[in-house]
């Protein structure tokens, strides 16, 4: 596996232990529906978050978040549709990013809450 796939399952492994130190019950991950793939499916009370993980050893380029493309995040609804009819939830949805930056000793993770919205 290529180096930058072990960092992008190492973050996804960082966010689900952060997500459920704050209290979320996970669903599920990796959920693939067509070409759309949910990194992580969380519920915290009555709120469903849909998280996208970015894991970056670097931001020379810019911010984990700036990598999630209008597609992949129409990718996502639409995934995200079909999953919320599949289990038959009844649930608020709300779209996240979980940022992980690698720094010298550490990783920053950052959870942005409603990083974007559909009406």
């Amino acid at each position: 596996m290529a180096s930058h796939n072990e960092l992008g399952k190492f973050g996804e492994e960082l966010a689900v232990d952060y997500l459920i130190k704050k209290g979320y019950i996970i669903k599920a991950r990796n959920w693939r529906y067509q070409k759309a793939e949910i990194d992580i499916i969380a519920q915290k009370k009555d709120v469903l978050a849909i998280i996208e993980v970015k894991t970056r050893s670097s931001l020379e380029y810019g911010t984990p978040e700036q990598f999630v493309s209008h597609k992949k995040i129409k990718l996502l609804v639409s995934a995200t549709d079909v999953y919320v009819k599949q289990k038959d939830i009844d649930v608020n949805i709300r779209f996240d990013i979980i940022s992980i930056h690698k720094t010298d000793t550490k990783f920053d993770i950052r959870h942005t809450k409603e990083a974007f919205l559909f009406f």
